[in-house]
C-alpha cells in the first residue's frame, strides 16, 4: 500500500502543480507582466507548494531532518538535475536582469541559510539549528525580494514565444477568470493530498530499507516534490520561453529557502541532525554554478555541456548519499 501511496502521490503532485500553474499564470497574464515575473512569483511559488506542504507537515510531525532535507535536496535537484535535463533539450538564454539581480539574490539566499543553520559548525554555538528568529529573518528577506522583483519588473512586457526553429508562435486565448480561480483551488487540493500520500509512503518505504531520515529528505522526498518544477521548466524551454523556465527555478529555490524554511522554522525550531555542512555546501555550490555558467566566455546562456556537467554532479552526489557516507 505504501508503494501505491507513493505512485498516486506523485501523480497528484504533478497534476495538481500543472493545474495550479496554468490557472495562476492565466490570472497573472491578465496583469500584463513579464514572463520572468510570472516565473519567479506565481509559477515558482505554485510549483514550490509541494515543498511547502511536505516541509510544514514534517516540521509539525517532529521530522526536522525531512523538512530541511526536502528543501536542501530540492534546491540541489532543481539546479543540477532539472536545469541539466532542460538545457540538454534546449539551451537557456539569460537576460541582463538575471545576471545583475536574480542570480546574486539566489546566491545571497543560499549563503544566508548556511550562515543561519550552521550555528555549531561556523559560530561554535549550540547545535546546528534553524531557530524561530532565523525563520523570521528568512521571511523578512523573502518579502524584500518580492518587493524588489515586482518593482524592477513593473512595466516590462511579456515577450512573444518562439518555437525550436525560431518562429514566433501564436499565443493561446486568455482563460476566463472564474475558470482560472477554480484551477488554482483544484491544483492546491491535489498538491496537499498528493504530498501527504507521497510523504507517508516514501518515509515508510525508506524506513523498511534502512535509510536515514536525512537521506529520505535529501533524495526521495526532495526529488518527488520537485517534479512540478521539472514539468514547469521543460515545457516553457521547449516553447522558447527561457525567461519563464529560468525564473521558475531561481524563484523556486529562493522561495524554498526564504519562504518555506522560514515558515517551517517559526513553528518548531528545526535541528539539522545528520544534514551537515557537506549537504549545505553542495546546495550553495548550485548558486555558484549558475553564476559561472553565465560568465563562461561572456555568453548569456546555459549550454548543453554545462547542463550535462550539472546532471553528472547530481548523480554523483546522490550515489554518495546512498552509499552511506557521513553527511556531517
Amino acid at each position: 500500500m505504501f508503494i501505491v501511496s507513493i505512485i498516486v502521490g506523485i501523480a497528484l503532485l504533478a497534476i495538481g502543480a500543472n493545474i495550479l500553474t496554468d490557472g495562476a499564470s492565466a490570472i497573472a497574464k491578465r496583469l500584463k507582466v513579464s514572463d520572468f515575473l510570472i516565473g519567479v512569483t506565481i509559477v515558482a511559488v505554485g510549483t514550490s507548494t509541494p515543498e511547502l506542504v511536505v516541509s510544514l507537515q514534517s516540521a509539525i510531525a517532529g521530522q526536522a531532518e525531512v523538512s530541511i532535507g526536502n528543501i536542501v535536496g530540492s534546491n540541489i535537484f532543481n539546479v543540477y538535475a532539472i536545469l541539466g535535463i532542460t538545457t540538454l533539450i534546449a539551451p537557456l538564454l539569460l537576460t541582463r536582469a538575471n545576471e545583475k539581480r536574480d542570480i546574486p539574490i539566489h546566491i545571497g539566499a543560499s549563503a544566508l541559510l548556511v550562515l543561519l543553520a550552521l550555528d555549531a559548525t561556523i559560530w561554535h554555538i549550540g547545535d546546528n539549528t534553524l531557530s524561530r528568529i532565523d525563520g523570521i529573518v528568512l521571511l523578512v528577506f523573502y518579502g524584500l525580494f518580492l518587493w524588489w522583483v515586482i518593482r524592477t519588473e513593473r512595466g516590462v512586457q511579456t515577450s512573444p514565444a518562439t518555437n525550436q526553429s525560431g518562429a514566433t508562435t501564436t499565443p493561446p486565448p486568455q482563460m476566463g477568470v472564474v475558470k482560472a480561480i477554480v484551477m488554482v483551488v483544484a491544483g492546491l487540493a491535489g498538491l496537499i493530498i498528493g504530498s501527504r500520500m507521497f510523504l507517508n509512503g516514501s518515509v515508510e518505504l525508506a524506513h523498511r530499507v534502512g535509510l536515514s531520515e536525512a537521506v529520505i529528505g535529501l533524495v526521495l522526498v526532495a526529488a518527488g516534490t520537485s517534479l512540478p518544477e521539472l514539468f514547469a521548466t521543460i515545457v516553457p524551454a521547449l516553447k522558447g520561453k527561457s525567461e519563464l523556465a529560468l525564473g521558475n527555478i531561481l524563484g523556486s529555490n529562493i522561495a524554498n529557502i526564504l519562504l518555506i524554511l522560514g515558515t517551517s522554522a517559526t513553528i518548531p525550531p528545526l535541528k539539522l541532525g545528520d544534514i551537515g555542512p557537506v549537504d549545505l555546501g553542495v546546495m550553495f555550490s548550485t548558486s555558484i554554478a549558475v553564476l559561472l555558467a553565465t560568465l563562461a566566455l561572456g555568453r548569456r546562456k546555459i549550454t548543453r555541456l554545462e547542463g550535462f556537467i550539472g546532471l553528472t554532479a547530481y548523480i554523483c552526489y546522490t550515489l554518495w548519499l546512498l552509499g552511506g557516507h557521513s553527511l556531517s
